[in-house]
């Protein structure tokens, strides 16, 4: 499995989208290609050069910027399927909670719905072999979350500490956006550990933190993946974890 980015509408929303390629085949996904000006000079290069093939389109939630490439990208490649929540804009497949396809040979992906941030949002996990991702769109952000737009804190919950929370440990992170250095600011004032110190000290060095940090790593720096530990029970001043994750993302949101 072959996992590049794409960086979109950098400087202002800090947005990803994802190739994803089976090695022996070239089939490719293409992951919420939201501004087709940005995204498909590197594809077609990539077409262009027989190192990908173009096999569907895929969609972490209908929101423009995520969704918004769907109209070019797939009269680019009219014959490939758009996989996508149900408000997904020329969505032609929505996947069914926890069912399983394959790209190419050897890559097998679940499709794991997690309505909060918006009720169409699905998260990608793929295995091949020992090598595991899951692409998490505005639900996961390494060491935060998504805004519940469409949901409640209860679904955040479940999305972020059931559902993504029971993933293989070595599951590397994916997120929609580059929102780390942010994310780690806010974590820092209800929190205070040697991990997020050290997942601070790599976002001042790198640009980019996709796809380096996986779930295991989530439970030891994000407050929202922590919702029963002590520093962050004192910092919100409840203890009941639906009442947590709802304290965690009013104080996210003025911060």
């Amino acid at each position: 499995m072959h996992i590049q980015h794409i960086k979109m509408r950098w400087g202002t929303g800090d947005n990803f989208c994802y190739l994803v390629t089976d090695n022996a085949t070239k089939e490719t996904l293409i992951i919420d290609p939201a501004e087709p000006a940005e995204v498909l000079p590197a594809i077609n290069d990539l077409v262009a050069k027989g190192e990908i093939v173009v096999t569907g389109i895929v969609n972490t939630h209908h929101h423009y910027d995520h969704s918004g490439g769907n109209e070019k990208l797939h009269s680019v490649f009219p014959k490939v399927p758009v996989i996508a929540g149900f408000n997904s804009p020329h969505v032609t497949k929505t996947p069914d909670n926890k069912s399983t396809f394959k790209l190419g040979s050897a890559i097998k992906i679940t499709a794991l719905h997690t309505p909060c941030h918006t009720q169409d949002s699905i998260c990608y996990f793929f295995e091949d072999g020992e090598d595991r991702a899951v692409f998490t769109g505005d639900t996961l952000f390494i060491c935060g979350s998504g805004r519940f737009f469409e949901g409640t804190p209860a679904e955040m919950d479940t999305a972020l500490n059931t559902i993504l929370g029971s993933l293989p440990d070595d599951t590397k992170v994916y997120p929609g956006h580059e929102y780390t250095a942010s994310n780690v600011k806010f974590a820092k004032s209800v929190l205070s550990n040697d991990a997020l110190s050290k997942l601070e000290a790599f976002t001042k060095a790198n640009e980019v933190t996709a796809g380096k940090f996986t779930i295991g790593d989530e439970k030891t720096y994000n407050p929202f993946m922590m919702l029963t530990d002590p520093q962050i029970i004192k910092a919100t001043g409840v203890e009941d974890r639906t009442e947590v994750m709802k304290k965690l993302r009013e104080l996210k949101n003025s911060f």
